[in-house]
């Protein structure tokens, strides 16, 4: 069943929550005057408006300005839900572009506190046109590499929620808010509720965390940090360090591949988390690949280091990886490409999930996917290998010329087991065959596939 929602706030309620002692400059586009009841004549709209109005004591459904954010300072734009549901109409539009052009003119992080039912029936077509110019407008702040954090309050519906919330970079959620492109009055009356609220979509992939109001400041001021975008003059920051190696039971080097695959496979070996753990002070999951889809054996998201440096990572957990992992993990990348910061991806894998489930989900294109996003990326990628590294599902993640492996992985182009089957050997040759396959640690360094084995 989904949370019950926190009572709602207002707009500046919700920036405040952020701001807190720091305060709000509020700002806003030139004046525009429309006609007599809007663009369509729509009687009573005009009284409708002044209601709002007494009732909210704001002029539109809309506030934006600047204010400091943990220490950061921000854009921030906050839907005031009392005022016509928080729709969008002709000056909400002017609002919500301005604000990103304040951003964009500023260089600063965009953040939105949403709470909307969608476009504004008394504005017709010219109500819904402006979701076009929001799409345009968070489309440039993108390309200029500029952060966008959306924080999606009881409600968040329609178009509202398809631009400036699941638009934005980060997506983070208050508990219990119903959340969802159809709003509670137009969705099927046989709907399961759980699937249009926070914690439904968090389970769906579709935002990366659901945060109590009590501790939204301080996670939103992490995530501005560790998205902080580069400055234009700011030289090209350096590759992610290699995480130290974690303590392992064998020593020295595998003396054989069915060794070495036998270290890889073990119970005991560390793993993504324990890596992590060392790597980094601060970690900011990243949740899902905004397709319905989620991979528990794959974690990607943002980090900050002791000193204070950004790095994004993603993580295999030594199970096979499902085409909603390498979905996450390309979107992590293109992430981390378009803010400037460096990458770390940890193989871990037996090799791509195969089954039929994984093949309907696109496990193909999402491979090929990832092989692009690293391929593309400008950014640095440093990989290092902790265990398994099955086939072309490993090598999806892995960097090109900059690949490091520990003394417990192997990396090879088949596991030993399926080569032996497709040489019709019998299973007492698998031994033999993973040292023709040459995939031990020593192996990867003297073949020129890894740089360095971390010890």
């Amino acid at each position: 069943m989904p949370a019950e929602p926190a009572p709602r706030m207002t707009a500046r309620e919700a920036i405040a929550l952020l701001t807190g002692s720091a305060g709000f400059t509020e700002h806003r586009p030139p004046p525009r005057t429309l006609p007599p009841d809007g663009p369509l004549g729509w009687a009573g709209y005009d009284a409708a408006r002044e209601r709002a109005a007494e009732r909210t004591g704001e002029e539109e459904s809309v506030v934006y300005g600047t204010g400091v954010v943990g220490d950061r300072e921000s854009v921030l734009l906050s839907f005031e839900f009392g005022f016509l549901g928080g729709s969008l109409g002709q000056l909400t539009g002017d609002r919500l572009e301005a604000a990103y052009e304040l951003a964009l003119s500023r260089r600063l992080p965009l953040l939105a506190l949403v709470a909307t039912g969608g476009s504004r029936m008394q504005e017709g077509m010219v109500a819904l046109t402006q979701l076009q110019r929001v799409a345009a407008a968070s489309t440039r702040l993108r390309a200029a590499g500029l952060p966008q954090i959306a924080v999606v309050r009881d409600p968040t519906t329609g178009g509202g929620w398809a631009t400036v919330g699941a638009g934005a970079d980060v997506v983070l959620a208050l508990p219990g808010a119903q959340v969802g492109f159809a709003g509670s009055r137009v969705r099927p009356p046989d709907a399961d509720p759980y699937a249009y609220g926070s914690e439904g979509q968090l389970a769906a992939g579709q935002v990366d965390a659901v945060v109590p109001a009590g501790e939204l400041r301080g996670t939103a001021g992490r995530w501005l940090r560790a998205l902080g975008a580069r400055e234009a003059h700011e030289a090209p920051r350096p590759a992610a360090p290699l995480p130290r190696a974690q303590p392992s039971s064998p020593a020295g080097l595998p003396t054989s591949g069915r060794e070495a695959v036998e270290r890889a496979r073990a119970a005991q070996r560390p793993r993504a988390e324990a890596y992590l753990a060392d790597y980094f002070t601060v970690r900011l999951p990243l949740h899902g690949d905004r397709c319905g889809g989620t991979d528990p054996g794959l974690l990607t998201g943002f980090g900050l280091r002791a000193d204070g440096k950004p790095v994004a990572y993603v993580a295999q957990c030594g199970t096979p990886t499902r085409p909603a992992g390498y979905r996450a993990a390309a979107r992590t990348i293109r992430l981390a490409d378009r803010l400037g910061v460096p990458v770390l991806t940890l193989v871990d894998t037996p090799g791509a999930a195969n089954d039929a489930e994984a093949e309907r989900a696109g496990a193909g294109a999402a491979i090929a996917d990832t092989f692009a996003a690293i391929a593309a990326a400008r950014v640095p990628v440093t990989t290092l290998v902790i265990g398994e590294g099955g086939s072309g599902g490993a090598l999806a993640l892995a960097a090109p010329g900059n690949t490091h492996v520990t003394t417990d992985s192997y990396f090879s182009v088949i596991a030993p087991e399926p080569a032996a089957a497709i040489l019709k050997r019998p299973p007492a040759e698998t031994g033999a065959t993973a040292d023709q396959l040459r995939l031990r640690p020593q192996d990867l360094v003297e073949l020129g596939i890894a740089r360095s084995i971390v010890t």
